[in-house]
């Protein structure tokens, strides 16, 4: 399979590099970008062709992955559209719908790819959304590229790439969010940054590993460290009168809406385009 990239910013040479350590020849894959200094880093950092030339990528492809801002894709598309030839497209665009993407180039070999930041050290999970006319082996190469960086869940209805969105696109800012708290917390308890920011990271990975091997829920997790009258339990008491879930999960469908609202604004902006 050649590969493409256009756009070679921090997902895609996390891809890249994630496709090279699993025995891809950087003979199969180029890589489109516009800003010179890009192209030197992506091939003094992966050994891959990278250069401006757009129909030169294109032409030798047999997978095209977009990884530019969502806002540039109409215009790509524009230029991508007479170049074409039956490739797979995969966009991990946020946003930008399959039936946009249909429609502005014409070709419906189309999948979206949510993948989300610890792909940048292939611990990610990307969220998959195939439009219908994909085949089974198109799936199975996008399926290929974006285990590259971590897991992969596949979606049934691209409604709930809105979702993905929210929850694993998003997340990482959640979680990053409460870590900084606790560590402001720590700070004002006499710890200094360096204790305080070991305490809470080897908590949070300790926390995680243990929620991923156990076969137990996360609520039995929680309830096993929360003892009647202890401090654990004083602070959820507390975090329960503050309706600390409820936020979260409002903040969560706060995204989720934001996600829906944005593929709407970016397909309307161009909805008279011709495709």
């Amino acid at each position: 399979m050649n590969i493409c990239f256009i756009g070679g910013g921090n997902m895609a040479s996390a891809l890249i590099g994630g496709l090279l350590k699993r025995g891809f020849a950087t003979a199969h894959i180029r890589v489109v970008e516009i800003n010179p200094e890009n192209c030197n880093r992506l091939h003094n950092e992966f050994g891959v062709r990278a250069s401006a030339e757009l129909a030169e990528g294109v032409k030798h492809s047999d997978c095209i992955v977009l990884a530019v801002k969502p806002q540039q894709l109409h215009e790509l598309s524009l230029q991508l559209t007479p170049i074409l030839a039956g490739q797979l497209i995969i966009s991990i665009a946020a946003g930008v719908r399959a039936q946009d993407l249909i429609r502005w180039m014409g070709s419906g070999n189309i999948v979206r790819a949510m993948p989300n930041t610890p792909a940048l050290i292939r611990s990610g999970i990307t969220g998959l959304y195939a439009s219908p006319s994909v085949s089974a082996a198109h799936r199975q190469d996008a399926q290929t590229i974006m285990a590259a960086v971590g897991n992969t869940l596949w979606l049934e209805s691209e409604a709930m790439m809105d979702a993905v969105t929210a929850i694993s696109g998003s997340g990482p800012a959640y979680v990053f969010y409460f870590i900084e708290a606790m560590q402001n917390a720590a700070l004002e308890l006499g710890f200094n940054q360096q204790d305080a920011r070991r305490l809470v990271l080897d908590t949070f990975t300790g926390a995680t590993k243990l929620a991923e091997i156990s076969t137990e829920d996360v609520s039995v997790l929680r309830s096993r460290v929360t003892s009647k009258n202890g401090t654990t339990e004083r602070a959820i008491l507390s975090m329960d009168d503050s309706q600390v879930q409820q936020h979260i999960i409002k903040a969560v469908q706060a995204a989720a809406a934001r996600s829906a609202e944005m593929g709407q604004e970016l397909g309307a902006k161009s909805a008279g385009a011709k495709s």
